[in-house]
């Protein structure tokens, strides 16, 4: 039996970034009553918040969904788990806490593409209204917002080394990634406060818990986006062991991130006419792109023994290294244990005729297999590198109406020849860094994946067996007016009033650079073109219409 809870003007779906900074700026007109719903728990499990910890969330049914893709060709036919936060503060309970913003040509082409208002000048105040920049308010950087931005709080010479051979490589130290045109080598800087993650709860929610026209469920799997008319009139939940039925008075949003929401929309009867007809679902409203258009960052990691200087293998291989870094932690809030994942990047061209950077590097002090499993017993330094701009393309589906079960996962990586022959470039260039004079002393051998592939057609195959993702899934409800696009300017879903997103899902092409960030600046820009004036609304919708 199905029975009602309430209604509120605005249904939010996903308690991640974007969610919970919509719920913060639109329960900010005390008018308003908002409802915002995370399928997961809250955010009380202590390693979400020890930046280290992610080693103990990502794979952990407690934070994360625990998604896999399917068989990839382009991988030899490996499956990769497929880690999406579920938890309030979703991903950003289980990333890599790096602030990332991406480049300016990026939002520049959504725009030039037709979606009016995206474009980097009107992107970047939205970035910098969101920011708590620990340097204040800048040109670049804002320093009022809730998303505190912050220096990492330890320091290693393997990675200063690598900064060093990456500038005799040509890659120019610089000190911000953020200002529009990130090339060059750098320390990332992260999302963290004062030694601990900062996730989106605590930015967004932690301070307005107590509004009373904001409510927050958790363990609310939201079943299906019920429609009245054509029109989204509310949701259809899962919540205390019972049906429920929410009604939305205003908006039904839905933030739930490229694998969540094409998932949702498609339980719903929203998507590929031949996907819901193979199901037997019922066809509410056919809109192709939905589950289409899925791209990914595909990092190759490569691995070097080196000699003479300390790495986190060492240190955590031991009692008594890891003793001390609890303790280094517990007293000063700093060292590994308040690492992120990755401490130093590099953006670079992986060939003269790239028109910027389109390689990213993580570079930790640190080396294992694959994630999940032990550290090597041998020093050794990471240097990932992922394409920037991949040209493959994929997809999710689900498999059925159960909201419990695992959509189909498909990336497609390295389907398309030009991401092989980036990939291999990568490789080239890595080792071109690698062989520089600042890394010498201390003698690197690479370990992975080792130097007997040297040909291209080598190097190829070598891609697919060291690639694996970093996370970064985007464009599964794409922006856009041509006939795949899910969302208008105004991140509208095509031909349902009432319906919006607000998410990775909607970007029409990946950033370059992480994603997190980029996402709050859309959950920015959706509270803005939710709340505007309607003269305002109407204006924008017809500069939407008059640019071709």
């Amino acid at each position: 039996m199905q029975e009602p809870l309430d209604s509120y003007d605005y249904l939010i779906v996903g308690a991640g970034p974007a969610g919970c900074l919509l719920a913060n700026r639109l329960s900010a007109d005390p008018a308003v009553r908002v409802l915002l719903l995370e399928a997961g728990g809250r955010d009380s499990y202590p390693w979400i918040h020890i930046p280290v910890g992610y080693l103990y969330c990502i794979g952990n049914p407690r934070t994360d969904w625990c998604y896999s893709t399917e068989a990839e060709p382009g991988l030899n036919g490996r499956t990769l788990s497929y880690p999406r936060g579920r938890v309030l503060g979703g991903s950003s309970s289980i990333n890599g806490m790096i602030y990332m913003r991406g480049q300016a040509a990026d939002y520049d082409g959504w725009a030039a593409a037709g979606n009016h208002g995206w474009a980097w000048d009107q992107v970047l105040p939205l970035f910098k209204r969101t920011e708590n920049h620990f340097a204040g308010n800048s040109a670049a950087h804002g320093g009022d917002g809730e998303w505190r931005v912050e220096r990492q709080r330890l320091s290693w010479r393997v990675l200063e080394a690598f900064r060093q051979a990456a500038a005799q490589s040509g890659i120019a130290s610089i000190e911000d990634f953020n200002g529009g045109d990130n090339e060059g080598c750098s320390y990332f800087q992260v999302n963290q406060r004062r030694g601990v993650r900062w996730n989106a709860a605590k930015a967004f929610l932690s301070d307005i818990a107590k509004r009373p026209n904001l409510r927050v469920l958790t363990g609310a799997e939201v079943l299906r986006v019920v429609l009245a008319e054509g029109r989204a009139s509310g949701l259809q939940l899962r919540w205390q062991g019972r049906k429920r039925l929410i009604r939305a008075r205003r908006e039904v949003i839905l933030c739930a991130g490229a694998i969540g929401t094409p998932a949702l929309l498609q339980r719903s009867g929203i998507g590929p006419r031949p996907l819901l007809q193979r199901l037997g679902i019922g066809v509410q409203h056919e809109l192709p792109g939905v589950g289409q258009n899925l791209q990914d960052h595909l990092q190759l990691r490569l691995i070097y023994q080196v000699s003479g200087v300390k790495t986190l293998n060492q240190m955590a291989g031991s009692l008594r290294g890891r003793l001390g870094m609890g303790l280094e932690y517990l007293l000063r809030r700093s060292g590994p244990l308040a690492m992120a994942p990755s401490q130093l990047g590099a953006f670079a061209r992986s060939s003269a005729e790239q028109p910027s950077a389109n390689l990213q590097y993580h570079v930790q002090p640190l080396s294992l297999e694959r994630f999940g499993e032990p550290l090597h017993g041998f020093p050794a330094f990471t240097a990932s590198v992922c394409n920037l701009r991949p040209h493959s393309r994929g997809k999710v589906e689900i498999r059925g109406l159960d909201v419990g079960a695992a959509p189909l996962i498909q990336p497609n990586y390295l389907s398309d020849p030009r991401d092989l022959a980036v990939a291999a470039d990568a490789i080239r260039l890595t080792r071109s860094i690698v062989a520089a004079p600042a890394l010498a002393p201390y003698r690197p051998q690479e370990y992975r994946p080792g130097p007997s592939y040297q040909t291209e057609e080598d190097l190829r195959r070598a891609a697919g067996e060291i690639g694996t993702t970093i996370f970064h899934p985007v464009g599964t409800c794409k922006m856009g007016r041509e006939g795949d696009a899910v969302v208008d300017a105004q991140l509208r879903v095509h031909g349902v009033p009432g319906l919006r997103i607000a998410d990775a899902s909607i970007m029409p092409s990946i950033v370059s650079g992480n994603t997190c960030s980029p996402v709050l600046m859309i959950a920015e820009k959706a509270a803005e073109l939710i709340t505007a004036p309607p003269a305002e609304a109407v204006r924008s919708a017809r500069a939407a219409q008059l640019v071709d």
